[in-house]
C-alpha cells in the first residue's frame, strides 16, 4: 500500500503524540514535588494554576504545556490549601489514625488539552482497565477534587462518573451537576448556581432594583447563571433589561453605550475573576461613573481588582461571597513551604503539568490572595478523609488496612456525611450539593477593603442587609434604577414593549379601583352597590336614594291628586244635576262621567312614585294612567269626531252621521281602543313587565331606586296613546273655526297643546337629570296630564252652569247653530 505524502505526515504525527503521551506517563513520577505525595490512598487534585487566555488553532494534535500559560495566584493558592489540609489530616491521631493520605496534583489549564493528567489519574500502571474486566490491580485513587470551574468540570467529569470515582468539587456551581442520573459520583462543597442567584435576586428586591444589566462569562458557568436568573425573576419586578456573554471578543465600548442607551444603573457581573477583570477595566478607562455593580462570588473577594487605579470612580460595589473561613495554621504551612527551595531542580523532571515555577512566590502574596474558595476546598478534602475513615471502619485508633476500597464505597460513605468542620456541620443532600452556610454580602468601601454588610442564611431562611454601613455614590439614598418611575396612588400601569418594567401610568377612572399588590396593571371594577371617585384605592358603598312619602314634594303630589279625585267627583255632582241641560248635553252627556271616572283612576298611578319600588308598585305607577288615560283620549276623539260631524260633515255627508248614530260608533271606538289597550298590557306585562331597578349610571356615588319598564313590552300601548293623542288634535283642530261661543273643539285642543308640552318638558328633563326627583317631576307630569282636562274642559262649563246660565238653554243653542250653518251655506 502506498501512502501520499499528507496522509504519512498526519500519521508520524499521531505516532508522536502518543509516543509522548505514553513516555509521559512512564517519566520520572518517583520524585518528590508540590503536586505529588505518595500515601496509602490517594486523592486526585485538578487546580488551573495556569490559564488559557486564548485558544490557538493546531496544525497537529498535543497536549498543552501549562507552565507557560499566564499565571493565576488564586488558584494557587487553593492548590496549597489542598496540600495543606492533607498534610494536617496526616497529622491527625482522630482522623485516619495509622493511614496516610497522599495526592496526585495537576495543573488543569485548559478544558479541551489537558487531558494527560485526567487519563493518569484514571489510570493502574499507566493502563486504563476497560469495563466489565476483573479489577485485581486497584489504582489507590479513591477520589478527585476539582477542577474548579464549571467548563472544566463538564468535560472531564464523564471519565470520573464511569466508574464512580466520588468528583468532591470546591467550585463549580453549574446547576446541571445536581442531576444525579446524569452525574452520579459528583459532590461538591461549594452552593450551586440556583442559590447565588437566589441571593442577588433577593439583593435587587430588598434595594428595589427593578431594570438591570446582567453580564455572564460566555461558558457553561455564565450561561447557567443567566437562565437561573431569568427564572429567579419571572414572577419577581426585576426586569432584565440588557445582557451579554463576555470573552476575549467582547466590545466593552460598543457594550456600555447599548446600557446607557437604556438608561441601566445596576450591573450584575456573574464571572469568574479573569474574565471581570478586563470588564472592570474596560469600564475605568470608559469613564463609565454612577453605576451600582454586583460582584458573583468569584471575584467578590478580590484584593487584585479591590485595588485597580480608578476604581473608586465607576460606582458602588457589592458583592456576593462564601463565608471568609480562617484556616488555622494554614499561614504558617504557607510560610514553611516558601521557605524551602529544594523543589525548583526537582520539578522540571516531574509529569506532564506538574510543574508551576512559582518558587519566587512571597508567602504575604499567598496570603493576601483572594480566600473565597478556602473553606470549600478545605472541607472537601476533609469530607473525603472522613468518608475513608469510615469506609476502613476506623476506631480505637486503628483502621482496617486489609479491607479493599473501592472508589464506590468511599461514594456512599460520601453521601452519609456528617461531621463538624471549624464550627460548621458538614452535610450533602440528595443531589449531592452542601447543605452548609451561608452567603456574605460586602461591600467594597472606599479605604480600598471589603466589609461585610449582611448575611443570606439558607436552613433557617434569614436576610439581612445593615443599609448603614453602605455609603452610596449619589452620597445619600439607594440610587435607584428603573424603566419607568412607579405610578402615583390611584393610576394604573400601562405596559410598553415586552418589559412589564417599563409602562405608562394611567388614572383609573370612576367605578373603579387599583390594588397594586394584587394587580397593578389594571382597573378592578366596584360591585353595582359601590362607587369610587377617579384615582381611587378602593370602593365606598353608594348612598341608596328614593323618593319617600315624607318627602314635601311628594305629599303636595299627593295631595293634588286627591284634590283632583275631590274636583272629579264635585263636576260628576253638578253634571248629575245638570244632566238634561245643553251646557251638560254638548260636552258629552254621560261619556262626561265615564271621562270623569277615568280621570280620578288615572291618579291612583300618582301615589306609587313614592316610596321604595317593588314589583307591585312598578306595576301600578303604569298601569292605572296607561290604561285609563286610554279611554279619556278615546272619548275625546269620539267626541271631537262627533262636534266636526255636526258642524261640518253632517251637511255635506248625511249618511255618516246616521250610520254613526244608529250603531253608537262612539261606544265602539272606546270600547276598541280600552280592549286594544288591555290587550297591549296583557301580553307585554307577561314577558317584561315592570320591575324595579337601581340606577347607577349617572351618579357614580348614588343608587336611585327606580323601575325599570320594557320599550318593546309597552311599545304597543305607546303607539295607540300617541294615535288617539293624534286623532284627537286633528279632529279638535279641525273645528277651531266653530262659533266663538261654542268652544268645545278649541278647549279639547288646547288640552291637548298643554299635554304634549308637559311630556317634551319631562322628555327634556329625563334626558339631562336622572337623580331621584325624576319620580316627583314624573308624578307632576302625570297629575298636569288629568289636569289639564279637567281645568281647561269641565272647569269652563261648570262656570256656565254656575254663573252663565242664560248660555245654558236650549235656544241659546239653537240660535248658534243656526246662524253658524248660515254662514257656511253662504
Amino acid at each position: 500500500m502506498r501512502l501520499d505524502p499528507t496522509t504519512m505526515k498526519h500519521f508520524l504525527a499521531s505516532l508522536c503524540l502518543i509516543g509522548s503521551l505514553l513516555h509521559s506517563l512512564t517519566r520520572c513520577t518517583a520524585a518528590t514535588s508540590e503536586f505529588q505525595l505518595e500515601g496509602d490512598y490517594w486523592i486526585g487534585g485538578l487546580f488551573d494554576i495556569h490559564h488559557v487566555s486564548r485558544l490557538a488553532c493546531q496544525a497537529r494534535p498535543e497536549a498543552i504545556d501549562c507552565s507557560s500559560q499566564p499565571f493565576s495566584l488564586s488558584n494557587y493558592r487553593k492548590f496549597q490549601l489542598m496540600r495543606f489540609a492533607v498534610e494536617q489530616i496526616n497529622n491527625s491521631t482522630n482522623l485516619l489514625p495509622n493511614v496516610s493520605l497522599g495526592y496526585d496534583i495537576f495543573d488543569h489549564c485548559s478544558d479541551t488539552q489537558s487531558f494527560p493528567g485526567i487519563l493518569k489519574l484514571i489510570s493502574v500502571k499507566n493502563l486504563i482497565q476497560p469495563w466489565g474486566e476483573n479489577h485485581n490491580n486497584l489504582s489507590k485513587m479513591i477520589a478527585v477534587v476539582g477542577p474548579f470551574t464549571s467548563t472544566h468540570a463538564l468535560t472531564v467529569a464523564p471519565l470520573f462518573m464511569a466508574d464512580l470515582i466520588p468528583m468532591v468539587n470546591y467550585g463549580s456551581t453549574s446547576s446541571v451537576f445536581s442531576k444525579k442520573m446524569k452525574y452520579p459520583s459528583f459532590m461538591r462543597t461549594v452552593f450551586p448556581n440556583q442559590d447565588v442567584t437566589e441571593v442577588i435576586v433577593s439583593l435587587m428586591q430588598h434595594f428595589k432594583w427593578r431594570w438591570v444589566a446582567f453580564l455572564y462569562s460566555d461558558n457553561d458557568f455564565g450561561t447557567d447563571g443567566l437562565e437561573l436568573f431569568i427564572k429567579k425573576i419571572k414572577n419577581t419586578k426585576i426586569c432584565l433589561a440588557f445582557s451579554k456573554g463576555l470573552n476575549d471578543n467582547t466590545n466593552y465600548s460598543l457594550m456600555f453605550k447599548q446600557i446607557e442607551a437604556q438608561q441601566i444603573h445596576v450591573f450584575i457581573v456573574f464571572s469568574e475573576e479573569l474574565v471581570a477583570e478586563p470588564l472592570i477595566k474596560a469600564a475605568i478607562q470608559l469613564s463609565i461613573t454612577n453605576k451600582v455593580w454586583i460582584a458573583g462570588e468569584s471575584w467578590s473577594l478580590s484584593k487584585r481588582l479591590l485595588h485597580i487605579e480608578g476604581i473608586k470612580n465607576i460606582g458602588t460595589i457589592l458583592g456576593v461571597s462564601q463565608p471568609v473561613v480562617t484556616i488555622p495554621g494554614f499561614s504558617d504551612f504557607i510560610f514553611s513551604t516558601k521557605t524551602q527551595r529544594h523543589w525548583e531542580d526537582v520539578e522540571k523532571s516531574m509529569f506532564c503539568n506538574q510543574e508551576c515555577n512559582c518558587s519566587h512566590l512571597k508567602a504575604d502574596d499567598i496570603l493576601t490572595e483572594n480566600p473565597t474558595f478556602s473553606f470549600p476546598i478545605y472541607s472537601a478534602i476533609y469530607a473525603v478523609a472522613h468518608a475513608l475513615h469510615n469506609t476502613l471502619k476506623c476506631g480505637d485508633g486503628k483502621c482496617k488496612k486489609n479491607m479493599t476500597v473501592y472508589p464506590h464505597k468511599v461514594l456512599a460513605e460520601l453521601k452519609r456525611s456528617n461531621f463538624t468542620l471549624l464550627n460548621r456541620s458538614i452535610q450533602f443532600d440528595e443531589n449531592g450539593d452542601i447543605k452548609f452556610g451561608l452567603y456574605s454580602i460586602v461591600f467594597w468601601n472606599h479605604r480600598g477593603g471589603v466589609q461585610e454588610i449582611g448575611f443570606y442564611k439558607f436552613h433557617p431562611l434569614h436576610f439581612f442587609i445593615n443599609d448603614s454601613e453602605i455609603k452610596w455614590f449619589t452620597n445619600g439614598g439607594v440610587p435607584t434604577s428603573l424603566c419607568s418611575p412607579e405610578c402615583s396612588v390611584g393610576y394604573v400601569k400601562k405596559q410598553n414593549g415586552i418589559h412589564q418594567c417599563c409602562f405608562t401610568c394611567e388614572i383609573c377612572p370612576n367605578g373603579t379601583y387599583i390594588n397594586s399588590t394584587e394587580d397593578p396593571y389594571s382597573c378592578i371594577s366596584c360591585k353595582d352597590t359601590e362607587w369610587s371617585a377617579e384615582g381611587s384605592t378602593s370602593c365606598n358603598q353608594r348612598l341608596v336614594e328614593f323618593i319617600p312619602f315624607t318627602d314635601s314634594g311628594a305629599i303636595l303630589i299627593m295631595l293634588g291628586a286627591g284634590a283632583l279625585v275631590g274636583l272629579t267627583l264635585a263636576v260628576s255632582v253638578l253634571f248629575a244635576v245638570n244632566y238634561n241641560t245643553p251646557v251638560v248635553r254638548s260636552a258629552g252627556g254621560p261619556m262626561c262621567f265615564l271621562i270623569l271616572g277615568c280621570l280620578s283612576l288615572c291618579s291612583i298611578s300618582v301615589f306609587f312614585y313614592f316610596g321604595q319600588p317593588s314589583v307591585s308598585s312598578c306595576v301600578l305607577r303604569f298601569l292605572p294612567f296607561f290604561l285609563f288615560y286610554t279611554v279619556c283620549l278615546a272619548c275625546f276623539v269620539v267626541r271631537s269626531f262627533q262636534i266636526v260631524c255636526i258642524f261640518k260633515i253632517a251637511a255635506k255627508f248625511p249618511r255618516i252621521q246616521t250610520c254613526w248614530m244608529k250603531y253608537h260608533g262612539q261606544w265602539l271606538v272606546i270600547t276598541v281602543a280600552f280592549t286594544t289597550q288591555a290587550l297591549f298590557f296583557l301580553t307585554g306585562f307577561s314577558t317584561g313587565p315592570p320591575k324595579p331597578y337601581n340606577e347607577t349610571v349617572w351618579y357614580p356615588e348614588k343608587i336611585i331606586l327606580s323601575c325599570e319598564i320594557s320599550v318593546i313590552a309597552t311599545y304597543g300601548t305607546i303607539v295607540l296613546l300617541s294615535a288617539l293623542s293624534s286623532l284627537c288634535f286633528i279632529f279638535s283642530y279641525m273645528g277651531k273655526d266653530l262659533p266663538k261661543n261654542y268652544n268645545e273643539a278649541k278647549a279639547i285642543t288646547f288640552c291637548l297643546l298643554l299635554l304634549i308640552l308637559t311630556w317634551i318638558i319631562f322628555a327634556t328633563v329625563y334626558m339631562l337629570y336622572r337623580g331621584k326627583y325624576i319620580h316627583t317631576i314624573n308624578a307632576l307630569a302625570v297629575l298636569s296630564s288629568l289636569y289639564s282636562f279637567l281645568l281647561w274642559y269641565f272647569f269652563p262649563k261648570c262656570y256656565i252652569i254656575i254663573f252663565q246660565p242664560h248660555k245654558n238653554t236650549q235656544q241659546y243653542f239653537q240660535d248658534l247653530i243656526q246662524n253658524y250653518t248660515k254662514t257656511i251655506s253662504q
